[in-house]
């Protein structure tokens, strides 16, 4: 098997080039974050009765696996109070008439009422910040009720925990699972532009990598860590029950009827996968397969231009070495 046309160190300049948001630019975002969250826990310090207790920064950059091509960001925002609607729409239109309350100098079109979310815009950068409400009962550990973004159920959640999750499986690979991921999401991003009602949704990327780095997978070669991601979905099939016991007892999930079991690491009753139809497991272990294919092509071609076509099966005509 040749590595001498494309090796893991392309692979890494490959990613710094076109993959990675600048480090510049995510310290520019969580800045700005920072400084909204900072002003809410002004305005609660002088509102101690305001309904909106805590926003914390969650989604890909809180991770560090956000790609170049990020353009929002999530926030959680826990609200608690009797007051609070339980009606999703109510709840949204609620949160909007919050945030304009807590951040006044905003414009009206800077805070905008999504179906599932507020959308609060920043005009200087052009970004937007995508606040998800959660509802909050004073729980020590901060679990709450998220609104899903992608049904409008509610969900027991806890931000913090699944920070602190995806952190201890950085710490146990350095620099290598955050980067594997996003090469990973990369891919993904490619086939959702090429095919359309393809999905795999990045927290699942995540949970699946994170089974293969808990499993012992060696992430440091990236050429083997994405083949042995794209291996295992094809052989599973997409259908192997997937759970984590950082938080709870994995003996506590229940039977899982649905195609993909994929078990949320904070909740035990949430397949973060449930939506998922058998086609569209399917489509993705076709990719996968494809993926694979590709790869054990590269590292077997002749040639560099042969070897970089193979390449860009995976990551798309950016790929160059």
């Amino acid at each position: 098997m040749s590595r001498s046309h494309v090796d893991h160190a392309d692979i890494v300049r490959f990613a710094s080039e076109r993959v990675n948001l600048p480090k510049e630019q995510a310290d520019e975002y969580r800045a700005q974050v920072r400084r909204l969250r900072e002003r809410l826990e002004t305005y609660l310090a002088e509102h101690p009765d305001f309904s909106l207790r805590k926003m914390l920064l969650s989604g890909s950059l809180a991770k560090g696996t956000a790609l170049r091509t990020l353009n929002d960001i999530d926030v959680a925002c826990y609200i608690s109070g009797a007051n609070a609607p339980k009606d999703v729409s109510a709840l949204i239109e609620y949160l909007a008439e919050r945030l304009r309350k807590a951040f006044p100098n905003f414009s009206p079109d800077q805070v905008k009422p999504q179906t599932y979310s507020v959308t609060v815009s920043f005009k200087g950068t052009g970004l937007d910040v995508d606040v998800v409400p959660i509802l909050y009962d004073g729980d020590k550990d901060w679990y709450g009720n998220l609104v899903s973004q992608e049904d409008g159920s509610f969900l027991k959640t806890n931000i913090p925990y699944h920070l602190e999750f995806i952190r201890k499986r950085k710490a146990a690979h350095e620099k290598d699972f955050a980067q594997v991921a996003r090469l990973l999401k990369f891919w993904t991003r490619k086939l959702k532009n090429e095919q359309e009602g393809f999905r795999f949704k990045s927290f699942m990327v995540e949970l699946v990598l994170a089974h293969l780095a808990d499993g012992g997978a060696n992430l440091s070669d990236y050429p083997e860590a994405l083949q042995h991601f794209f291996t295992y979905v094809a052989k599973s099939n997409f259908r192997q029950l997937i759970v984590f016991g950082d938080y709870y007892p994995v003996s506590s999930v229940g039977t899982i009827t649905e195609p993909v079991k994929i078990i949320d690491p904070v909740n035990a009753v949430n397949n973060v996968s449930r939506l998922y139809t058998a086609q569209q497991a399917d489509a993705i272990v076709d990719a996968a397969l494809d993926a694979g294919d590709a790869i054990d092509a590269a590292l077997a071609a002749p040639t560099k231009g042969e070897t970089v076509r193979y390449w860009q099966r995976v990551f798309g005509s950016s790929f160059q070495v």
